[in-house]
C-alpha cells in the first residue's frame, strides 16, 4: 500500500511509527508525508494553486531533506490512500475548512483517481497547553475535542472521505487508562502540550491509522515497543483499538 499525506507536524507524529506498525501486521506500507509546520487547509490550497515546491518530503517517518510541491507528489503515484487534514488550532473551527478542503479533494481526485481519500482527525491539546490556538476553545481540552469531532464529521461528509479517528483515540486513552490521566498526575500523551509524545502518543496515532487502513491490531505480546515505552502500557493502548 502506498500512502501520501498532505499534512504538517501532526501527520509527522502519526507517521512516526506507522511503517513499523504495518510491518508488525504483515502489511507493506510506504508512507510519504508532505510537511510544512502548522500548515492549514487554506495554505495547502494556496500551495496547490502556486505549484511551488514548499513541502519537506518525509518517507516512512524520516526526512529526505527534499522539497517538493503537491503536484510533484501526486505525480509520484499511483497512490492507494491520500490523507488531508486541518492545522491543529483550526481543526475545531468549521469556517476554516470551506472552500479549501473541497477544492483540494477535487484536485486530488483529478490527479490521483485511483486513491482513496481519508480525513485525518487531529487531537485536542493537553489541559495546560500554552499554544495560542487553545484560546479558540477556552483552553478546554474537552471542548476542543468536541468541536474537532463535529468539524471532522462535516469535513468527511463534504468530501466523501473516511475519518482516521486519531483525535478520538487519543482522547479515549486519556479517559480509559488511568496512567494517562494527566490532571491526576498521570503521563501526558503530548510532549509540548500539543504534539504527541514519541513513545506513547505518536505510537497511538500510528496504531489507529494502521487499524483504519487494515482493520487489524498488533499482537500486544510480541509487538516491538518503542524505546522508553513500557510493554504493559502499550498492550493496554492496543487493547483499546
Amino acid at each position: 500500500m502506498r500512502l501520501l499525506s498532505i499534512g504538517n507536524s501532526f501527520s509527522c507524529d502519526a507517521h512516526l511509527h506507522l511503517h513499523s506498525v504495518a510491518r508488525s501486521l504483515s502489511e507493506e506500507l510506504e508512507c510519504y508525508n508532505l510537511f510544512i509546520g502548522g500548515c492549514s487547509l487554506e495554505t495547502h490550497h494556496k500551495n496547490m494553486l502556486s505549484k511551488e515546491p514548499l513541502y519537506e518530503l518525509f518517507i516512512n517517518g524520516e526526512s529526505t531533506q527534499k522539497k517538493i510541491s503537491i503536484h510533484e507528489a501526486l505525480s509520484m503515484g499511483p497512490w492507494d490512500a491520500i490523507t488531508l487534514q486541518q492545522a491543529s488550532s483550526d481543526s475545531g473551527r468549521p469556517q476554516t475548512y470551506i472552500p479549501y478542503i473541497c477544492e483540494l479533494a477535487e484536485f486530488v481526485r483529478e490527479n490521483s483517481p485511483e486513491a482513496k481519500i481519508y480525513f485525518h482527525q487531529t487531537w485536542a491539546y493537553e489541559t495546560d497547553s500554552d499554544h495560542g490556538g487553545f484560546l479558540h476553545y477556552d483552553r478546554s481540552q474537552k471542548e476542543m475535542f468536541r468541536r474537532i469531532s463535529d468539524a471532522s464529521e462535516m469535513a468527511s461528509a463534504l468530501i466523501g472521505a473516511k475519518i482516521i479517528p486519531a483525535g478520538a483515540f487519543i482522547q479515549k486513552i486519556r479517559e480509559k487508562i488511568p496512567e494517562f490521566d494527566y490532571e491526576k498526575t498521570g503521563l501526558s500523551l503530548c510532549r509540548d502540550g500539543f504534539h504527541l509524545s514519541f513513545e506513547y502518543g505518536c505510537l497511538a496515532a500510528s496504531l489507529v491509522w494502521a487499524n483504519t487502513f487494515f482493520e487489524k491490531k498488533p499482537n500486544a505480546d510480541t509487538f516491538p515497543v518503542p524505546a522508553g515505552a513500557k510493554r504493559e502500557l502499550v498492550a493496554r493502548i492496543i487493547d483499546l483499538l
